[in-house]
């Protein structure tokens, strides 16, 4: 099987029983908009990582900024002021983050343009930039290669993608078991997300590296309603969820976002050309 087929296939297993889903009022598919704004936030502050050392290295010279699936800015806004951004793109499918980014990004003084949509759908709408981002998103792509070229078409210089090590939601597999008795799948990660880009033509560059652990969540109770949502437990299962959370050595303190990036991370980038 292709490398792109089978990256489709496992991205496809991740859908929830449908006995399961159907079993409460909350969908499975939580967007919690607060970690990615408190995200944004720390990343402004005190950019680290892999993504921001590529991207700050590709604007040595002053250029553009095209940041698919920005979220609240944390990819892009984070080399502002710190890298030669001249003027920043920002593309995602949530109108509330759109938002978000957008305040920060006039804050921060940079000019920035909003464009609601997905993509590649929203791809030709928009100008060619010197760099693409595209921060923790192609775990929720099935079809890689339109996304991929589009992303590749867009550049001047350089695609740089961040992405987990492994499928963010291999976080509640145990979960999962406990809850539910259903054995959840452990793939894709980004070692077939890379395979995949070889397929298509593109000869990556993979930093991997290590998020240091932060408070995602403002409470240690927003983690347990957004983990509940995820296993698609009713809110009487609170309790519930939260004394398993405890016993998987979740820090209360630092309540992480199980579900979303996690803390091992890989920089994927390459050119245009």
């Amino acid at each position: 099987m292709s490398a792109v087929l089978r990256w489709a296939e496992q991205l496809a297993a991740w859908a929830v029983p449908g006995e399961i889903a159907g079993a409460v009022p909350d969908p499975p598919w939580v967007l919690p908009r607060r970690v990615f704004e408190r995200r944004a936030d720390v990343q402004i502050a005190a950019p680290i990582g892999g993504t921001f050392a590529e991207a700050a290295a590709v604007l040595a010279e002053p250029g553009t900024v095209l940041d698919v699936g920005v979220a609240a800015g944390a990819t892009s806004l984070s080399l502002v002021g710190r890298a030669g951004v001249t003027a920043v793109c920002g593309v995602d499918g949530d109108e509330q983050l759109l938002a978000s980014f957008a305040a920060r990004a006039a804050r921060l003084g940079v000019p920035a343009e909003t464009v609601l949509g997905h993509w590649p759908g929203v791809a030709g709408q928009l100008a060619d930039a010197d760099l693409v981002l595209c921060g923790n998103v192609v775990y929720n792509v099935p079809d890689l290669e339109p996304f991929v070229h589009a992303l590749t078409n867009r550049a001047r210089r350089r695609v740089v993608v961040e992405t987990a090590l492994e499928h963010p939601l291999t976080a509640l597999n145990e979960l999962w078991a406990r809850f539910h008795g259903v054995r959840r799948p452990a793939g894709p990660t980004a070692q077939d997300f890379c395979a995949a880009l070889v397929e298509l033509g593109i000869e990556p560059h993979i930093t991997n590296w290590r998020r240091p652990p932060e408070a995602e969540h403002e409470t240690f109770g927003d983690l347990v309603d957004v983990t509940r949502r995820r296993l698609c437990l009713p809110v009487t299962r609170s309790g519930e969820v939260a004394d398993a959370l405890l016993e998987l050595g979740v820090d209360p303190e630092l309540p992480p976002d199980l579900g979303s990036s996690g803390r091992e991370l890989v920089t994927v980038s390459w050119s245009p050309a």
